[in-house]
Parts: C-alpha cells; structure tokens; sequence
C-alpha cells in the first residue's frame, strides 16, 4: 500500500478560502504597521528583538527589511491560528464552537463572546480572539501551535478594528444560501489544502522561502526510493528520516503513514498509540518558515488523530513532534544556542554536541 492512499479528499474550498485569506493578509499587514506605528511600547519591542538578531548574527537586514518580515510572519500567524481553530470547531474536535462554526455554530460562537464579554466588560474581539486561541492551546497535543512564547500573534496585537473584523471574516454566510462561507468540515480531516495555504498565502514569504510544494507522485518516488530500503537495511526500529526543508510537511506526513503501516505489519499486536509513537518519533524536519512548521505539526496531529481513531483534542496524549524552526546549514553549538522555538529537537541537537 502506497502513501496515497491513506489521504482523504475533503469537502473545504481551498482556492476560495486562500484568495479570501489573501486578502485579509494585506488588512491585517496594514493594521499591524499602525499598530507598531502608534505604540511606543510595540516598537521599543522590536527594536529590542532587531538587536539581538543582529547581536546572534542572526540577521543582516536592515531593520526596515526585518521589520516587514516580522509583520507578514505575524500577519500570517493570526490567519493561520484561525485556519486550525476552524478545523477543529467545525471537525468537533473541541467540545464547542468559540470562533464560528456551520448549522448553529455562529449562534453558538456569539454566546461564548458573550458570556466572555460579561466576564470581562472592558476586553473587545482583540482579547477574545486571544482567549479562543489560548483556550485551544491548552489541550497538550496542539499546545506548540499557540504557545505564548513563540506564536507572534500574542507579541504583535490587532487593533480592536482589526479583530473585529477578522471575527466577522470567519463568522461570514452566504446571502443566498445562509450557509457558513468557509466550511472546515470534512470527514476524512485531510489537511492537504493547508500546504497551498503555506505555498501561496504570502507572495514575499513565497520569494524569501522559495515555496513550492513537492508533487504527491514526486514525493512517493524519493520516499519509495529513501525511506523504504532504509527500513530494510537499518531496521524499523532504527530507521530515521528528516527533512531538512520541510515546509508544510508533506514529506513528514508520507514517511510517518510508511513508518506506521511497517509497525501495523511488524506488530499487530501493539496498541495502536504506542505504533503511532513510535511512527510519529522517527520523523524529524526542520524549516526556516516559522508557519510552514506550525502547518507541518498540525497536520503530522491530525494524521496521529486519525491512525488511532481519536476523535477530540481532550483524549489527544501530548504527542511529541520532532519539528523546530531553523536552519539545516548551521552547524555545531551554534544551532543549539538559538531559540528556535521547537518541541525539543533543538535541546537534544545541543546535548549531543
């Protein structure tokens, strides 16, 4: 059995929702400039994050040029948290609604605003897209996408314009059909339209990064060629694979199906999580693009949901995924000494230097 047939062909609208989302980057980049334009206190911040990139080598930019960089990659952020927010409201992933949802799900995303509101009278839809994101980011198994630390959304405010407007973007019917304009639910979770969203969404990050997706059959023929007789020489249970660039992991996702059916076959008899585990920790990638890796994690979390049949966020374990953010080129202590905001490939990388 090949790769391909473990993907599902799902029901969203992937070239209406990137153009739609395209469209909100340029609203929200415009904003976001205002707001490091207008607060002292934001740019005084970035400032400082300029100057010790520079400090670390870590740059060579200007800090006009970096600065750009950092509104797009924050732009990005705040759409993309939305995206997987989306996903797993309208999947049931998560008990209840907090943003939108199909059916009653608007209705019942404007009642959590609400009672969220009556908690906190003097927030607006800013605090609350926060709120919607940190609550997700409580569950273990998605807690990486939406950590503080590291997530440039919670860094980098919206005005209450902004978030308003963006709230209204995702909660958005059709006039004709009173139907959801964008409709996250599909029964197999195929998570494939997020790798156009990571090729196509930014067209300066697409020339920085220089995306572009590998082809299903490309990527077939090199794993075929790869990861297979590396399984055959070194063993299952031995046997690593990374990707060095690995954008929005379609590489990640092919190796782990292969990984997993080798141990279905070589041990039927172990539960299905500890298989998954075992899949899922010979898997490593790496990328410069901070949300190409937050889209390589969600979906490598949505193919583990999937292969052990766990259908919500609470019964998910905290899975971890070898992923970081960095560069494959550097080398020795160097790599190690950078925040790269990864789950805990970074750490080990130092240890064994």
């Amino acid at each position: 059995m090949t790769a391909g047939k473990f993907r599902g062909i799902g029901v969203i609208d992937a070239k209406r929702l990137l153009a739609d989302l395209q469209g909100q980057q340029k609203k929200v980049e415009k904003d976001l400039r205002e707001q490091i334009a207008s607060l002292p206190d934001l740019k005084k911040s970035l400032e400082g994050e300029y100057k010790a990139a520079r400090e670390a080598a870590r740059t060579a930019e200007t800090f006009s040029s970096w600065g750009e960089e950092q509104i797009t990659q924050a732009a990005v952020a705040w759409l993309l948290s939305g995206v997987f927010l989306r996903f797993c409201e309208d999947n049931r992933l998560i008990p209840a609604p907090l943003l939108a949802g199909p059916s009653e799900g608007n209705r019942r995303a404007r009642d959590a605003a609400r009672e969220y509101f009556s908690v906190h009278p003097t927030e607006n839809e800013r605090h609350y897209l926060e709120h919607c994101f940190s609550a997700l980011g409580q569950y273990p198994a998605v807690a990486g996408l939406y950590d503080p630390a590291h997530n440039p959304l919670f860094r980098t405010p919206l005005s209450y314009d902004a978030a308003k407007a963006l709230v209204d973007f995702w909660q958005r019917v059709d006039p004709d059909s009173g139907a959801l304009v964008h409709d996250f639910t599909d029964p197999a979770l195929s998570t494939r339209f997020l790798g156009d969203l990571y090729q196509d969404l930014s067209e300066s990050a697409r020339k920085r990064y220089a995306l572009l997706q590998t082809p299903e059959f490309v990527e077939e023929f090199i794993l075929e060629r790869t990861l297979e007789p590396a399984i055959q020489t070194f063993g299952l249970e031995t046997a690593r694979m990374i990707d060095p660039t690995c954008g929005s992991g379609h590489f990640l996702l092919g190796s782990f199906h292969r990984l997993l059916l080798h141990w279905e076959r070589a041990a039927p008899g172990l539960d299905v999580r500890e298989r998954v585990m075992r899949a899922l920790g010979a898997v490593y990638g790496v990328d410069l693009n901070p949300f190409a890796v937050a889209i390589a994690r969600f979906r490598l979390l949505v193919a583990a949901l999937k292969a052990t049949g766990i259908r919500t966020l609470k019964e998910a374990p905290g899975w971890k995924f070898n992923l970081t953010i960095g560069d494959s080129l550097l080398h020795g202590r160097r790599f190690g000494e950078l925040d790269l905001g990864s789950d805990d490939l970074a750490s080990r990388h130092a240890q064994r230097l």
